[in-house]
């Protein structure tokens, strides 16, 4: 997320002066002091040493042990650090056997829940949703597979992420061929319209889909939600302390009975009530009634 210091294209890995340091040297002392993980970033760490590598040209440095002199006298850097720190990777129906799932034992009994409750809305929430394929996907799943099961029941989507480019282009809602690997032939014509190059969400499926610009490490949808995904996200990047407050505050905005879905290759730490195995070898999770923090209709 190769690692290029200076504009002649000079390696910084490995150090060879005295006092110098590596890109993924320094990633290793500056990620700790964002609350992020070290671990979660090394197979993407050479794409954050070309955005810093970029930096370093625009601020005249020389290289990152200069940078981090640079941050200890410019405190409001780290936000522009903390920008580099993003790396999101996504396409429509990524681990379709999720969404399978999801359509199949997972969406249902939240639906049938609502409807007794007498709820006109199933409401979801994408966390860290980047340039929209999730939450379309989403919606792409309960316009074709499960609307017509539950007629007075719509869907709607909050999805959130920090980064207002990919927010943009999740609203614009038009896709390069390459993020439509894994949709099907048939969500292919019944979903997209083409324009050139592109592929266009028909806006039957962005209707209920709402994008917010939000930083989950300061502040959350009030919910209530019946199903949250947050995927390759939380429990990649954040370090071991963030990832269980992080999952506690889900746990507030999210229904007793809910589904938490994180990717397959994640796992939840320890330390948080409230919390049981759904489907946990596709990473879904339900909230348990009475734990976890205050009742998300309370957190209204």
């Amino acid at each position: 997320m190769h690692i290029r210091v200076l504009a002649e294209g000079r390696a910084v890995e490995p150090a060879t002066k005295r006092g110098s340091m590596t890109c993924a040297e320094f990633l290793q002392w500056a990620l700790p002091q964002r609350d992020l993980s070290w671990p979660g970033f090394r197979r993407v760490h050479r794409q954050v040493c070309r955005r810093i590598a970029a930096r370093l040209q625009v601020l005249r440095l020389p290289d990152c042990a200069a940078y981090r002199e640079f941050l200890g006298a410019h405190p409001d850097e780290w936000a522009t650090l903390d920008t580099f720190c993003r790396i999101p990777i996504s396409r429509f129906a990524r681990e379709r056997a999720v969404f399978e799932r999801l359509a199949s034992d997972v969406l249902p009994p939240l639906a049938a829940a609502a409807v007794a409750r007498g709820a006109v809305e199933l409401c979801c929430w994408s966390a860290g949703c980047a340039s929209g394929e999730e939450p379309y996907t989403l919606a792409m799943l309960w316009g074709s597979l499960l609307a017509g099961r539950y007629p007075g029941l719509a869907l709607r989507v909050i999805a959130t992420d920090i980064d207002q480019q990919l927010l943009e282009r999740a609203r614009a809602g038009a896709y390069r061929r390459s993020s439509l690997r894994e949709v099907s032939d048939e969500w292919m014509v019944a979903a997209f319209t083409r324009r050139g190059e592109l592929y266009v969400v028909k806006p039957a499926f962005r209707a209920g889909v709402e994008f917010r610009r939000q930083d989950l490490r300061e502040v959350l949808p009030p919910g209530p939600f019946d199903l949250i995904l947050c995927r390759y996200f939380a429990f990649t990047y954040f370090d071991a302390a963030l990832q269980r407050r992080t999952l506690g505050r889900l746990l507030t905005v999210l229904r007793p009975g809910g589904a938490l879905v994180i990717g397959l290759k994640e796992h939840l730490l320890g330390g948080v009530e409230g919390v049981e195995p759904w489907i946990p070898a596709l990473g879904v999770f339900r909230r348990t009634g009475g734990h976890g923090g205050p009742d998300p209709e309370r957190a209204r």
